[in-house]
């Protein structure tokens, strides 16, 4: 069995503004980075639109009405300082959704060992009832919810090693008994969210905070001694991952001095547990990273492991 490649050209059509590091290169420089012979076995599928339906299991329906209604014809519609919207902006949330959605339905069903989604927007910060940094729906905690619609799935957890603590995923997932999330971030960092006492109502949220300049010892050590632990004793039946390449030494909006080594080695680590707990069933999905050269080495040097498991 193989991996899966979940994307579609609208994604690019997302732009959030002159200067923006969000910006459409993004996914061009992911999609050129996983187009080389070595890649050659993906298996590439379009990203369908997320059904409404579906995209409210996370959100509130006042917050999906607005976010669409609210598509520009022309130009930029500001949300927040750092979140905005052009006309593809709809559209691409939408497939950026129903990438997760598609990808889990396939590696449940058989169709594949596991599946990357390359998609933008990202959405770790987008809350139930709020967009934000530079998110407009939550892609990860989408496909969690949809996986917990399968009879053979009983529990979910989501990873997130973005350097931005997932606030938006904590916050979806905080009152809820079969939804499991860890989160390693830079601390103090954007939003400012993640302290190691956040635990949830079901002690099912774990963080670790970890300073500017951490290296990749204290990332390493963040997963072997905390993270690891911890989802092999929730023991999920699915897992997902929010792919966050941004805590990349040369990234501009943070400070954790990783490179694709690190990357590649905690995606060796998920899926082990992976392996142990869920018959190796995962879907990872691209969150941040801003630096399209680190981007998109370490973007290949994820799916790499992917293919490898």
């Amino acid at each position: 069995m193989t991996t899966l490649l979940y994307s579609h050209s609208v994604c690019v059509q997302h732009d959030a503004g002159a200067s923006h590091p969000e910006r459409p290169e993004r996914l061009g420089a992911v999609m050129t980075a996983l187009s080389g012979d070595e890649f050659q076995e993906l298996l590439r599928r379009d990203a369908p639109k997320a059904p409404v339906s579906d995209i409210e299991r996370v959100h509130t329906a006042a917050h999906v009405q607005h976010i669409l209604s609210i598509v520009p014809d022309t130009g930029h519609v500001q949300i927040d300082p750092d979140t905005a919207m052009s006309p593809g902006s709809g559209e691409a949330a939408l497939r950026a959704a129903g990438a997760v959605i598609a990808a889990v339905d396939a590696v449940l069903g058989g169709e594949a060992a596991n599946a990357f989604c390359a998609v933008r927007p990202p959405g770790h910060h987008a809350e139930p009832d709020r967009a934000m940094g530079f998110c407009l729906f939550n892609n990860v905690a989408i496909g969690a919810e949809h996986a917990l619609l399968a009879t053979s799935v009983g529990r979910v957890a989501v990873v997130d090693f973005d350097v931005h603590h997932g606030n938006g995923t904590q916050a979806a997932f905080f009152d809820k008994q079969n939804l499991f999330y860890a989160s390693s971030h830079q601390s103090p960092c954007y939003p400012g969210t993640g302290q190691e006492s956040e635990t949830g109502r079901y002690d099912n949220i774990v963080n670790v905070e970890l300073t500017p300049g951490s290296g990749s010892d204290t990332f390493r050590s963040a997963y072997s001694d905390q993270i690891i632990p911890a989802l092999r004793r929730w023991k999920p039946d699915f897992l997902l991952i929010s792919a966050g390449f941004d805590g990349h030494a040369l990234d501009p909006l943070a400070q954790l001095n990783l490179d694709e080594d690190d990357f590649a080695w905690v995606t060796g680590e998920l899926l082990k547990v992976a392996n142990e707990y869920c018959g190796g069933k995962v879907v990872s999905v691209l969150e941040g990273g801003y630096e399209l050269s680190a981007l998109a080495a370490s973007t290949a040097a994820h799916v790499k492991e992917l293919m490898n498991n």
